[in-house]
Order: structure tokens, then C-alpha cells, then sequence
């Protein structure tokens, strides 16, 4: 069946994040996307809400079936039942990762420019962020393996986020580049939490590779964290799954998210991902190919009325990674002169640090219409900006 991309919703004073602007403004900064989810999870939503008890809830074996299910028919991996936990979200669960997992004043290693969260889970715990900065050739970012190495090798490094694929970039790190992360975190001693939650929104033919589908000793080091919530643009139901292959490990998770109280469900969590991994393949499929039209529509437009901006294709997401630093080497300035001056609101590529301060993060998970409309404020704001 058809499913619908292009009506513009407004979301304007529904409580919003992404839309809490002014009346002129448009948002296309938060991984939010402007569609409507899957119907069939509407669907199921009405119907839990219909029955009118929201009492205490379980996790019911049909959940984990449903996501081991997805990852088989999905990502060509399936994993046991036994390795999956569910949790309230991805972001609180990497935070209490860092606080069960490594211990005050340790370093927990990133790839920046990176989802800025990881700094707020790893520095407002009291740990170090250490960062083995991912390296741009001529648009085409890639790890420095030397300086991983070198930097997992460093006594007090105990922890990586890895993020999978990657954002702001849209990076889908292949399963050699993986596995080859995974055996220099093993000879280190350094364990692996793996950020999968946009494992579902590959592009243009790119397959995701599941950490936990390497090597049973690499995967046996690691804790993956994935989630319905971007791919079906589901984030307020707060539920999400981590996949932790190891019994001692997955011992010691277990114990840190009941602890902080991440591991019950609310009464909509269940039924929505129920519905979400057994009955949104094709929406999802639909999806994809919307955003895929929607990155070409942003590199064509900026090609041929923009070159002096460049376009870091992205693998996965819905978010484009723009090269301004033919414009400036102050990307949170230039974003808030576009913002103050067309009303479109981005966000600004150095709160992922790493190279960030030269980029803007632009989302595209929008009908065309909206799309079209922050095309041309972003072009009106580069070109008042260069003539300032």
C-alpha cells in the first residue's frame, strides 16, 4: 500500500521539541522526523488505549521475538533472546553503561565528530572524553587506526561508544572496519558500547552490520543499543533493546539499568514496537526510498545553487552533514545568522566536535514541500552570509 510522505503536519504547539520556534521559523535540526509513524502502529496504540488500564507492565517474550525477528529479516542476524534486555532508551541506557562499566576519572573513547549526547552520558558522570577523531579525505570520512590504537592503549581507557551508523555523518562502517574496532578494543581491554539506533535507515544499497554479528569474541565484548524510535520516528514511547551476547556482561547491564530504573516498560512501549517489527517492513522500505529522493533533491539543489557548500553523502539517516567551510570556520555562528535571518533553524556541527566547527547537520526527513522551503532559506543565509 501507499503510504503517505508529503502532507505537511503542523506540529506547532503540540509540545514538540523540534517545534517549539517562532512562527516564521522552520526546524529541520533534531533527529525528529515530520511524518507521520506507521499506521499500524496507530493502530495498536488506539487499541491499548481503548482497553483503559495502565497499570505495571512486563516485557512479554513476544517482544523479544519481534526484535530478534526484525534483525533476522532485516540485518541478516539473529540474535538469541537470551542476549536482549529492554530498556527505556538508548541515550539513558549508554549513560548508565558508562556509570556500571567504567569507573570516575576514566577515559571512554569516541569517534568525533559524533551525536554530542555521548559527551553529556560519558563528562556528566565524571568521566574523560578521549577521542580519536575521525579524518576527512576529500569528503570520504575514515578512522586513523593508528591513532584507535594508540588511544584504547592508554591505561586509563576503558570504554568506547561506537556509533553505528554514524551520526552526523551518516557513516555505515563496514564489517572489516568493525571487526577490526572490536579486536583492538579486546587486546586493550576496552569494551564496546555500539549506538545502533539508525541501523535501520541505510541508503542507496548500504547494508548495516550488526556488532554483534562479528566474531563471537569481539561480540562477546560488546553491548549494542537499538531502538524503533528513529526508524519509525517513535521516540516518546521509550522503548529500545540491547543486545549484550556475553552472560557476564549482560549480568552486570541487567543489574545497572534496574538499578536506574530503565528496564519497565509504559503501557504503549509494547504494543507499539509489537506492531512497529511485525507489521512496518514495508513503510519502513517506503521510507527509505523518500529519504534517498530527498538527499538527492539537497544535492542537486546545492550543486548547481550553492557550490561553494559541499555534501558529505550520508550511507544512513535522515541527517546530511554540509561542508560550509568555504563559507566559515564557525559553523554555530553561521547557523544562528541563517536562523536570525530566514528562520531556518540547523544545528550547528560543533557541538559533535572533531572538525564540526566547519558544518552544519541539516534534516531531511520532511515532505518536499518543507524540503523545497529550507532549500532556499539555506541559500538566501549563505549568500547574505558571504556578502556581510
Amino acid at each position: 500500500m501507499p503510504y503517505d510522505f508529503e502532507t505537511v503536519l503542523n506540529r506547532r504547539h503540540t509540545n514538540s521539541v523540534k517545534w517549539d520556534v517562532q512562527a516564521n521559523e522552520l526546524p529541520m535540526w533534531v533527529a525528529d522526523m515530520d511524518f507521520q509513524t506507521a499506521p499500524a502502529i496507530t493502530a495498536a496504540l488506539k487499541q491499548r488505549a481503548a482497553f483503559g488500564v495502565f497499570g505495571y507492565e512486563e516485557v512479554p517474550t513476544a517482544y523479544y521475538e519481534a526484535v530478534a525477528n526484525w534483525w533476522a529479516t532485516q540485518h541478516h542476524f539473529r540474535p538469541q533472546l537470551d542476549w536482549l534486555l529492554f530498556c527505556t532508551g538508548v541515550v539513558p541506557a549508554i549513560s548508565s553503561l558508562v556509570r556500571k562499566l567504567t569507573s570516575p576519572g576514566d577515559n571512554v573513547l569516541v569517534q568525533a565528530p559524533v551525536y554530542n549526547m555521548f559527551y553529556h552520558s560519558i563528562e556528566n558522570n565524571g568521566r574523560h572524553t578521549l577521542s580519536s577523531d575521525l579524518v576527512d579525505h576529500e569528503g570520504h570520512y575514515q578512522i586513523d587506526f593508528d591513532d584507535l590504537a594508540a588511544k584504547m592503549a592508554e591505561p586509563l581507557t576503558t570504554a568506547m561508544i561506537l556509533c553505528n551508523p554514524q551520526n552526523p555523518i551518516g557513516i555505515v562502517w563496514s564489517r572489516d572496519e568493525l571487526q577490526r574496532i572490536g579486536e583492538l578494543a579486546l587486546q586493550h581491554h576496552v569494551v564496546v558500547i555500539a549506538d545502533e539506533i539508525h541501523c535501520d535507515l541505510t541508503l542507496n544499497g548500504h547494508d548495516y552490520t550488526p556488532f554483534a554479528s562479528l566474531t563471537p569474541a569481539v561480540a562477546a565484548n560488546s553491548v549494542s543499543c537499538v531502538s524503533p524510535s528513529k526508524t519509525f520516528n517513535v521516540a516518546a514511547l521509550h522503548a529500545a533493546t540491547l543486545i549484550i551476547p556475553d552472560a557476564n556482561l549482560r549480568a552486570l547491564v541487567s543489574r545497572a539499568i534496574n538499578n536506574d530504573e530503565l528496564a519497565e516498560p509504559n503501557s504503549f512501549a509494547i504494543p507499539g514496537s509489537l506492531a512497529a517489527y511485525q507489521q512496518g517492513a514495508d513503510w519502513v522500505q517506503a521510507l527509505r526510498e523518500k529519504i534517498a529522493a530527498n538527499q538527492r533533491q539537497v544535492q542537486a539543489f546545492i550543486q548547481r545553487e550553492l557550490p561553494q557548500v559541499h555534501v558529505i553523502e550520508a550511507q544512513a539517516t535522515y541527517l546530511i552533514w554540509l561542508d560550509v567551510s568555504q563559507v566559515t570556520t564557525d559553523s554555530a555562528a553561521l547557523a544562528q545568522f541563517i536562523r536570525t535571518k530566514t528562520g531556518l533553524f540547523l544545528s550547528a556541527g560543533d557541538v559533535y566536535r572533531g572538525d564540526g566547527a566547519q558544518y552544519l547537520r541539516l534534516n531531511i526527513a520532511c515532505p518536499t514541500s518543507t524540503l523545497t522551503d529550507g532549500l532556499a532559506r539555506l541559500k538566501t543565509g549563505i549568500l547574505a552570509a558571504q556578502v556581510q
